[in-house]
């Protein structure tokens, strides 16, 4: 069974939607090098968000769910 590429697309929009509607944006982590000496290195991790608006979030659901529709009509 091969999966079409709009469909794969949409998928990954309705993904990214719910993630964004979760967290209330889209999370990720940004390392850090703070220190660095020869024998002693420290990196702060630090969690930021991208945040989004709740209408583009809901563009994004809808559109991934109109792409996975049509990819599933055109096989």
């Amino acid at each position: 069974m091969r999966v079409n590429l709009i469909t794969l697309v949409g998928a990954v929009l309705i993904v990214l939607g719910i993630v964004a509607f979760a967290h209330r944006g889209i999370p990720y982590r940004s390392g850090e090098r703070v220190i660095d000496v020869t024998s002693l290195r420290t990196s702060v991790n630090s969690r930021k968000i991208i945040s989004m608006s709740p209408l583009l979030v809901g563009c994004v659901l809808i559109g991934g769910v109109a792409l996975v529709i049509v990819g599933s009509t055109r096989s």
